[in-house]
This record gives structure tokens, sequence and C-alpha cells, in this order.
């Protein structure tokens, strides 16, 4: 028997979802009969039948009559469209304000699929060079949204999204301490502003006759000596 490259290819490719027959053609007398199998079971010939991933590998393909048996192995290549899209934000989906995160799209595909994005708008996004991921630096509220990744080959497309969060509790902690900073800071300066008035010594005009009994030139430094309360006081200008 012969088993000629034109009569049996090599190598084939086929498409998930279409029906093809394992199939090759081989010369002889007597007539040969052909037998294919994979991992030593023999499998349907002849007869299209659907095509799954499963059907790619190589096979061998025997062609076999009284006279001898002729061998010949055999490759299919199954093609199919997107599938399985998975897109992740890392490391979370929710965002702290000012951080940075990554968007990754992955699909299975045969051949490798491309890839495509629709993004918030926002001018902090960097493309990958395959443009499988999406990294944004310095988070901002326009970096939240919906991020949809879009994997095409020849056999079709397929999408998949993911929802970013960018959460700014944090910077509603910050207004609210700086807002009682300033509180703080306010009573601080009425409450020293009462004290200064209340109990601090107070500069005025006094008359010199009168010191001895005034509370407020007494205020102003007083001490005591052999010859009695001495205090200091302001003089007006004559």
């Amino acid at each position: 028997p012969e088993i000629p490259a034109s009569g049996c290819p090599a190598n084939r490719t086929w498409v998930r979802g279409t029906r093809e027959a394992l199939s090759c053609l081989a010369t002889g007398n007597p007539e040969p009969t052909v037998v294919c199998g994979r991992h030593g079971v023999a499998v349907a010939t002849g007869e299209p039948q659907p095509v799954t991933r499963e059907r790619a590998g190589t096979y061998v393909c025997n062609a076999t009559n009284a006279l001898g048996t002729r061998s010949r192995r055999v490759t299919v290549r199954v093609e199919y469209g997107p599938a399985g899209v998975t897109v992740r934000a890392l490391p979370s989906a929710n965002v702290t304000r000012g951080s940075g995160f990554t968007v990754d799209c992955g699909a299975e595909a045969l051949p490798a699929p491309t890839y495509t994005w629709a993004l918030p708008p926002a001018p902090n996004l960097r493309l990958a060079p395959d443009n499988r991921s999406v990294t944004v630096t310095g988070a901002t509220t326009a970096n939240r949204g919906v991020y949809t990744c879009t994997a095409s080959n020849r056999h079709g497309r397929r999408a998949g999204s993911v929802v970013v969060r960018v959460d700014e509790s944090w910077l509603v902690v910050l207004v609210a301490l700086g807002a009682l900073g300033a509180v703080t800071a306010l009573g601080l300066a009425v409450a020293g502003g009462y004290y200064l008035k209340t109990t601090a010594c107070k500069k005025g005009e006094y008359n010199v006759r009168d010191a001895e009994g005034s509370s407020e030139a007494a205020c102003l430094h007083r001490h005591r000596d052999n010859r009695g309360d001495i205090f200091g006081i302001q003089l007006t200008q004559p």
C-alpha cells in the first residue's frame, strides 16, 4: 500500500463548530483498508463529525492489504473563537484614591486573540505593549467606572468587564480632621483672649495717689519690702 500526501495531508486545520472527516486515501492492489486512530484507539473515518477542541491532536493512519501496511501521521489543529474572557482588577477593584492598580484581560482562543478596551476617560492610563492590561497610577475619581475588554480573532469576539470603584473615605476623614483642627484652634484663640482679658496684667492710666488702692495697679507688679507695698504703674505722658 501507498499513502500519497495528496490524498492524506499531514497537517489539517479545522474550525470548532464545523463538521470534518478524518480520512486518508491510499493506493495498492489489492485495495488497502485505511484505519486512523489516536493513542491506539481507532476513530471514525469518512463520515464528517462535529469539530470540537478535543479532536485536535496527532493521529496515525494505517493503510493495510494482503501485502503489508503503510502508515502516515496526521496532525489536526482545531481553531476557535475567544472563550472564557476574564477581566480582573489587581490588587482589587476597590481602589484607594492616589494608589495604583492594573486591569488584566485574558481569553482562550486559537489563533491568539487581539485585545481592545473601552475605558473611563482619564489621562493616567497606560496600555501594555500587547494590549492585555491597563495600568493606572495615582487613581482619581476619573478612574472609576466600567473597564471592558474585547478579545477578537478571525473566528469571533467576546467581551468581559469589571467595575472599578475609587474609595475616597480617607479624604473625608482628613477633611473632618482638618475641620476639627480649625475648630480647636479657634477655641484656643477664644480661650486665650479670655485669659488675657481676665487674668493678664493690664496697662492703663493711673493716679499715683490712687495706686495703693488700685487692684489694677497692683496687677502690674507688686512687691513688699521694709517700707511697705511698692507698686509698679504705668504713668500717662504729660
